[in-house]
Parts: structure tokens; C-alpha cells; sequence
């Protein structure tokens, strides 16, 4: 049974920086695409970041470039998920999701991911 489960959610200043990560179990979590999404209070799920099986190829949303480091540690089986310059519209619940079906790059379409984890919530305050 595949299991996902996120950590490292908080309260945080903005500014400041947390990583989260995603611990699986359950899957060779090698052969999988992870992804990362978020859903704010009100508002829809959306696409936050996703790296391939290898690692290699890398996606983030707009919103988030150049602040936010998604990565993966294939040996660990975990994901993980740096952000930095944190802004109070980054305040979401944030969950990571597998893939089993992609076998290059990734995908930002929650549709397409086959395993979620419960979430952890990230609070930025102002």
C-alpha cells in the first residue's frame, strides 16, 4: 500500500524559509514523477513544482520560481521541497503526489497523479 506523508509545514514570517518533505513508502519510489501542490483557504488546488523519476527535469510554477527548490533523494525515498523568501499568499496546505505513469518529466495537472499524501499545512504570516 503506497503511503505518502508530508512534514515540515509551520508558521513562519514572511521572508523566512521552511523545507518540506514527503517520505514514501509502499512503491519503488524511483519509478515515480513527484509533484508538489498546494490549496489555500477559498481557492482551488494548484500546481506548485515537479521533478522527474531521475531528477533531471525540473518544473515550477511562476508564482513560486526562483524561490522554491523542489528535489529528491531516490536512496531515502523522500521529497523535498525548499522555499525560501516565503510570502503570506504562499499560505496553503501543501501536498505531494506520485506519478507511476510518466517515465519522462512531469506533469503540473493534479489529474495525472495516482498517490496524494495528507498535507501539511504552511502559515505565513505578514
Amino acid at each position: 500500500q503506497v503511503h505518502l506523508v508530508e512534514s515540515g509545514g509551520g508558521l513562519v514570517q514572511a521572508g523566512g524559509s521552511l523545507r518540506l518533505s514527503c517520505a514514501a513508502s509502499g512503491l519503488t519510489f524511483s519509478r515515480y514523477a513527484m509533484g508538489w501542490f498546494r490549496q489555500a483557504p477559498g481557492k482551488q488546488r494548484e500546481f506548485v513544482a515537479a521533478i522527474s523519476r531521475s531528477g533531471f527535469s525540473i518544473d515550477y510554477a511562476d508564482s513560486v520560481k526562483g524561490r522554491f527548490t523542489v528535489s529528491r533523494d531516490n536512496a531515502k525515498n523522500t521529497l523535498y521541497l525548499q522555499m525560501n523568501s516565503l510570502k503570506a499568499e504562499d499560505t496553503a496546505v501543501y501536498y505531494c503526489a506520485a506519478d507511476e505513469h510518466r517515465t519522462y518529466g512531469s506533469s503540473r495537472l493534479g489529474a495525472d497523479y495516482d498517490y496524494w499524501g495528507q498535507g501539511t499545512r504552511l502559515t505565513v504570516s505578514s
